[in-house]
């Protein structure tokens, strides 16, 4: 049997396994994907996109390509609805009461992402956009390939697949396959066959909720919804209680349904016939002609992987952590693990950081994956938690313990030996802009700046870029006016250490300005401090005014860092 051999095998060909191959590819790592569906499922289990991931697409030149694939609801989208039946629905009143599908913004007005999507974007439309993105940029990925076994060693991970080639049915066949790798990544699902081997548990409720059919269809239902848009519309009619969730916007729905197994009901009871009779009864369209294109079992879970991290082999998306669908928070955190891990293999592989490095993988995701948990479930116990955008939500949301959605989704805070003299605790359970300030293990502040230098636009439109831009997926200094010896300091400490690391300097009459001078004040810095921010955007240290050896002191925190040493 002839060995592939590869840096990273990942086990899982989902959306967060494609996240993971393009977002190493997109380090110049290689990656095979072994996915043991014939071909990218059609029926999605997740529509929203949040920013964070949106800002992962930016940064990956994609964002455009799944917004073009996205659903429009940037004028007149409507979040979450409710009615009897569809056709009973008022979507003008709750056109006039809606709050933005997308929240970017804190509360008190201040722009915190450059990233923004049209609208929601389901599973199957991102996957479309990832798979070939991944595969030109040297990933490989085979569908029919099931994960057999597994086994690590001081240098690597031996893993066995089964590879169906051929066309389908009986004209195909099987064969193994052996891969080395240097790493392994689990991205194979809830109930990951990767974990089960490692011996790691799960801790958390565990099942949540009664049972759900997920039907996907295809059916003009322009005549009831009248040209709006909306996320998803809660339908209370007794005959077909559920929830109608929009997948393309124009034709393609998915009802989610419940059904009680101790009645003696199946999957198998959802026959293309009942389910036409239920969307019809959803849909208060008797006559709807209705295509159901397939069905999905599910039920909402909450388990939470005790290690992200065993050896060489790591845990992500639901194989680290499987989040109730409230928030679309699930999906979403999952992608940001694949993007965390990402440029810290690389780094390893490379040989520009220590093995040691990768610990900092589960020490910051893994408490992540923790706090998702805990939020989605507040959310389900109360929907309103995260519905509720009124006046009085606040309250309510500091009396339940939960969080603002935007603050889950990238308001976070790493506290690992990757970031000197993390601040973990959170300043603002509301205020996005408040948790963004520069604080190490935070996310880079975002503000505009306009380039008005000879360098071609680094990020969206010409002359306009965020700090987030100047990143590039590589080590990045942040300073301001009165930071000039930064500049040379950064260019020997990058030759000395044999790392990828730029020097910016924001100040007005550079070749990047901030007219308005914000710079040092969002950052926690004085003109002359600086900020190192990681590859994956994220603050790893910030010294608030120039040291008498800037360079010693950077060669020194970048060691530190890369090494991963003990604060």
């Amino acid at each position: 049997m002839q060995e592939i051999r590869v840096p990273v095998l990942i086990a899982g060909g989902g959306t967060v396994g494609l996240s993971a191959a393009l977002f190493l590819a997109h380090h110049g790592i290689a990656s095979l994907v072994a996915e043991s569906q014939a071909g990218p499922s059609r029926h999605p289990r997740a529509t929203g996109l949040g920013p964070r991931t949106v800002e992962f697409l930016r940064e990956t030149g994609i964002a455009e390509a799944v917004g073009a694939v996205a659903v429009d609801m940037s004028t007149g989208g409507l979040g979450k609805i409710s009615a009897r039946t569809l056709a009973e629905a008022d979507l003008s009143a709750a056109a006039a009461e809606r709050t933005p599908v997308l929240r970017h913004s804190s509360p008190a007005g201040a722009e915190v992402s450059p990233a923004a999507l049209r609208g929601t974007c389901p599973q199957n439309r991102l996957d479309s956009v990832l798979l070939p993105a991944a595969c030109e940029r040297g990933a490989k990925v085979l569908h029919g390939a099931r994960l057999v076994s597994f086994a690590q060693d001081d240098d690597g991970v031996t893993a066995l697949l089964d590879v169906h080639e051929g066309p389908g049915g009986s004209n195909g066949h099987t064969v193994r396959q052996a891969v080395r790798a240097d790493y392994l990544v689990a991205a194979d699902g809830a109930r990951s066959s990767v974990r089960s081997a490692l011996g790691i548990g799960t801790s958390g409720p565990g099942p949540l909720g009664g049972h759900n059919i997920s039907i996907l269809f295809r059916a003009d239902l322009g005549p009831y919804t009248h040209g709006r848009s909306f996320v998803a519309c809660n339908i209370t009619a007794p005959e077909a209680p559920g929830m109608l969730v929009t997948v393309d916007g124009e034709k393609e729905w998915i009802f989610h349904t419940p059904y009680d197994p101790d009645a003696g009901q199946t999957p198998e009871d959802f026959t293309p016939d009942r389910c036409r009779a239920l969307i019809r009864a959803a849909t208060g369209a008797p006559g709807l002609d209705a295509d159901v294109l397939s069905t999905l079992p599910w039920r909402p879970r909450g388990l939470l992987a005790d290690r992200f991290h065993d050896g060489r082999v790591f845990l992500v998306g639901d194989a680290a952590h499987t989040i109730p669908p409230v928030g679309a928070f699930g999906l979403n955190t999952g992608i940001a693990d694949a993007h965390n891990l990402a440029w810290k293999l690389a780094a390893v592989l490379r040989g520009q950081a220590g093995p040691a490095l990768l610990d900092s993988y589960e020490a910051e995701r893994h408490p992540v994956g923790a706090l998702v948990l805990e939020q989605a479930l507040l959310r389900l116990a109360d929907p309103r938690l995260h519905w509720d955008q009124g006046p009085q939500a606040p309250a309510a949301r500091a009396a339940a313990g939960a969080l603002n959605a935007p603050v889950v989704h990238l308001g976070y805070r790493y506290d690992s030996g990757a970031v000197i003299d993390p601040q973990p605790d959170l300043p603002s359970p509301e205020d996005i802009a408040h948790n963004l300030d520069g604080t190490p293990g935070s996310r880079l502040p975002h503000l505009w700046l306009e380039q008005n230098g000879p360098e071609a636009p680094i990020g969206g439109s010409r002359g306009r870029i965020s700090t987030l831009d100047l990143v590039r997926s590589r080590f990045t200094l942040l300073t301001g006016s009165g930071g000039a010896p930064w500049i040379p300091a950064a260019r020997e400490a990058a030759d000395r250490l044999g790392v990828d690391l730029h020097a910016y300097r924001i100040t007005p009459g550079a070749a990047v300005t901030d007219p308005e001078g914000r710079w040092p004040g969002i950052a926690g810095i004085a003109e002359d401090g600086a900020l190192l921010v990681r590859p994956d955007q994220f603050v790893a240290w910030r010294t608030a005014a120039l040291p008498d050896h800037p360079a010693e002191e950077l060669i020194r925190t970048l060691g530190r860092l890369l090494t991963s040493a003990p604060r």
